[in-house]
């Protein structure tokens, strides 16, 4: 079969000069000056600097952070920044950035310690620059998602195991603070854990959130809605959140007990109200109603509220065991007293964007661990969080509109891998973008807004 177009053979060479790839990588530079994130962390980690060593190890560290943030899966990707000097400076070697790691993981208490209080600092900054659009800036609660996942091992690393779901690999608990419809979110913290940790352990869930709470400006922690699916749904963490003097707020998914479900048998027909679907609109075929006050919950929480949603299931879907006269019923459990129950249902629901949160971290490292011993991933992990972040504040500072929203791949293609060439004049470096590039402008405006904020003094 003959084509119509022509083919044109494209001669290649290796002697182009002063082009750079990958020129969007300026906007998270932009974003580690404006936050203060790698000055906090070349004072946390300098304890870790070897005497008459050239690398800083928290630019060091930065600089993997970068990698990962630009698609980067391994240690050995930090040559991509390497090959660019102009533009992101100095890089360590391969074997400099495996050393530091090594350290690093051989003090891990007080290095992830050290990461951990860098990140809260510079989070601090960013959500005041951002002031209308940072989390919790209406008063509104921020709101902490907590969602376990798998990252699948594919050889005997330290501490992986087989996983309830007949794979193999390590079981990570996760908490994201969510920026609303309008923006993403960004991890408060990854806790490395073994494959075989459950799901609805409830040591992890408090260990976890400690460590988010600990992440956000003091001011703001008790202005948090902890928001998690049934796994969450123990006793021991729901007494925990319900002390006195946490003033924490909740919203966790809840079994579907057997009591459960006879209760809901007796509810009357006018007890349930319409639900609402993403949009805040009556979504047809779903309802909610309240089962409080015909459940017995002797030895939970004073002033826990529980919650059932019905729908009809979607077209093709398998009914189960537990659906009743053909709807699917979920339950969950709150401890704020004011609002209608289809708007708190929806407030419940909305937790699903932590899965969308978790997507972008194994797009940023997170999808496969490198390293072998568990101590060397928890600082890789805890580098992907830096990574998530850089990205997260990014686009909260320098973006608007849908731009907000892009995950990792998409801001990857449209503004981070935009090519540029390197010109020098009047003691100034000029990064000139490629004029074709259909995001030129987007990009331009983005770096122009990160550039005209004051970096920390």
């Amino acid at each position: 079969m003959k084509t119509i177009a022509s083919q044109r053979k494209i001669v290649v060479s290796a002697d182009g000069s002063g082009l750079i790839s990958q020129a969007g990588g300026l906007l998270l530079l932009e974003t580690l000056r404006v936050t203060g994130l790698g000055r906090e962390l070349s004072a946390q980690l300098e304890r870790w600097r070897p005497s008459r060593a050239v690398h800083d190890p928290g630019k060091v560290i930065a600089d993997l952070a970068l990698t990962l943030a630009l698609g980067g899966d391994c240690l050995a990707d930090i040559a991509m920044l390497r090959a660019q000097p102009e533009v992101f400076g100095p890089i360590a070697s391969d074997p400099t950035v495996s050393r530091l790691i090594d350290r690093l993981a051989a003090d891990p208490v007080r290095a992830l310690k050290a990461i951990r209080t860098a990140r809260a600092a510079a989070r601090q900054r960013a959500w005041t620059l951002a002031g209308p659009h940072a989390p919790g800036a209406d008063g509104e609660p921020i709101c902490l998602d907590i969602d376990a996942t798998i990252v699948i091992a594919h050889s005997d690393k330290d501490q992986a195991a087989p996983i309830w779901k007949k794979t193999f690999g390590f079981h990570p608990m996760t908490v994201f603070a969510d920026h609303g419809a309008g923006g993403g979110g960004e991890p408060l913290a990854l806790l490395l854990r073994p494959g075989n940790a459950g799901s609805n352990t409830a040591a992890d869930h408090i260990d976890a959130t400690r460590l988010a709470l600990a992440q956000l400006p003091k001011q703001q922690r008790r202005q948090v809605l902890i928001r998690t699916d049934s796994g969450g749904g123990t006793h021991e963490f729901l007494s925990w959140l319900s002390r006195p003097g946490r003033r924490l707020s909740y919203s966790i998914g809840f079994a579907l007990t057997e009591q459960v479900q006879t209760a809901i048998q007796a509810l009357p027909a006018h007890a349930w109200t319409p639900a609402y679907d993403a949009d805040g609109r009556v979504r047809p075929g779903a309802w909610v109603a309240e089962l409080t006050g015909m459940v017995t919950l002797e030895g939970w929480p004073k002033g826990m509220r529980l919650i059932v949603r019905k729908e009809r299931p979607h077209p093709g879907a398998q009914l189960r065991f537990t659906d009743i006269d053909g709807h699917r019923f979920t339950c969950f459990v709150t401890n704020t007293k004011r609002g209608q129950l289809a708007d708190l249902e929806l407030r419940h629901r909305r937790r699903a964007r932590c899965e969308d949160r978790i997507r972008g971290a194994k797009d940023t490292g997170l999808r496969n661990l490198p390293l072998h011993d568990f101590t060397q991933n928890q600082i890789w992990v805890e580098t992907v969080a830096l990574a998530c972040e850089l990205i997260a504040w990014m686009q909260m500072l320098a973006l608007d509109g849908p731009a907000r929203r892009y995950e990792p791949k998409r801001l990857r293609l449209r503004l981070f891998a935009v090519a540029a060439r390197l010109a020098r004049g009047g003691r100034r470096l000029r990064l000139r973008l490629a004029a074709s590039w259909p995001w030129a402008g987007q990009l331009l405006a983005a770096i122009t807004r990160l550039q005209a904020l004051p970096a920390p003094t």
